[in-house]
């Protein structure tokens, strides 16, 4: 019975340490949560949260060091956040992720983050400057500030419109704090306008996630995933809020269909990329005829270049 209590004791105490190591690290005080894990791995040093908790935090320990070197504070800012993007393969190899872990991870890498660029943000040139824009709505978003990611994402979109990874990221937002259809229409324009530019490891909303999962799980990756994520994102109806394009978008997509089609014929060795990139185009260039009610001849002959590119996908999209 007194060996049951001690058990007990001991695994609410390294639970206590655990909490108080990510509060540590939400606080953006990395070094003291390492010391409050290495006091619960006395406790029990073979316990798997802290054990993955702890290669989680020596990581960026490690990785950090070289901000001393870096005057900056829009470099400080930047290293950071590339290192977030290092750190996905770090997670993979010590698979499988701890989610409370690196929900604590995350809000210590983006605050830390986010007192380097509110460092400059205050002046007037910056303001306006996309870059920063975006970087600080990511780190808004980061750290659960939704409302203050929504108002510098909506104005990195307003400075750079055609900007894949903005647009994305405002999608993002959107979907997390409920905006559906906001965010459907955003993640189409993001994936169109460009796709390489979508970051989707950094997407956290369940309506991209999903469809990233499913698209994956057909064989597609990087670059390719990022490709027909909006094919059969419109094919499962998750794209299906659509806007109409003015007059000169539809040239530019026409004269973009036109490049992909002749790119197509002599590049062989792209074809992966400029299919679906294709298909894309010519699935918004009949929104437009549908939606400006055209001749429908126009639209059956955008089927017959579906139906030519991959007839797959044709028979489910006119279904």
């Amino acid at each position: 019975m007194l060996k049951t209590i001690q058990v007990m004791d001991e695994d609410t105490s390294i639970q206590g340490l655990i909490e108080k190591a990510y509060d540590s690290l939400k606080a953006s005080n990395a070094a003291a949560a390492m010391a409050v894990l290495e006091e619960a791995l006395k406790i029990d040093f073979e316990h798997p949260e802290v054990v993955y908790a702890m290669k989680c935090v020596k990581w960026w320990i490690e990785h950090l060091k070289k901000l001393d070197n870096i005057e900056n504070p829009y470099d400080r800012g930047g290293f950071i956040l590339a290192k977030w993007k290092a750190f996905y393969g770090f997670q993979d190899k010590i698979a499988p992720d701890c989610e409370p872990c690196l929900y604590a991870v995350r809000h210590f890498v983006f605050s830390t983050a986010l007192m380097s660029f509110q460092d400059i943000l205050g002046d007037s040139p910056n303001e306006h400057d996309p870059d920063l824009l975006l970087q600080v709505g990511r780190c808004f978003k980061g750290v659960g500030n939704y409302d203050q990611a929504l108002k510098y994402l909506e104005q990195a979109v307003r400075f750079s419109r055609e900007d894949g990874a903005a647009l994305s990221e405002l999608a993002d937002v959107n979907a997390l704090i409920g905006e559906t259809r906001a965010a459907k229409a955003l993640f189409r324009e993001a994936f169109f306008m460009d796709p390489e530019g979508v970051d989707l490891r950094s997407l956290e909303s369940e309506l991209i996630i999903l469809l990233r999962d499913r698209v994956k799980e057909m064989g597609y990756e990087s670059p390719r995933l990022e490709e027909w994520i909006p094919i059969y994102g419109t094919l499962f109806g998750v794209f299906s809020v659509k806007r109409e394009l003015k007059q000169v978008e539809l040239g530019r997509l026409k004269q973009s269909i036109f490049s992909l089609e002749n790119e197509m014929r002599s590049n062989n060795d792209n074809k992966d990329i400029i299919i679906p990139r294709l298909i894309n185009r010519y699935f918004w260039l009949i929104d437009y005829y549908e939606n400006t009610r055209e001749d429908p001849s126009k639209i059956e002959e955008t089927m017959l270049k579906i139906k030519l590119v991959d007839p797959v996908i044709y028979e489910k999209y006119r279904i």
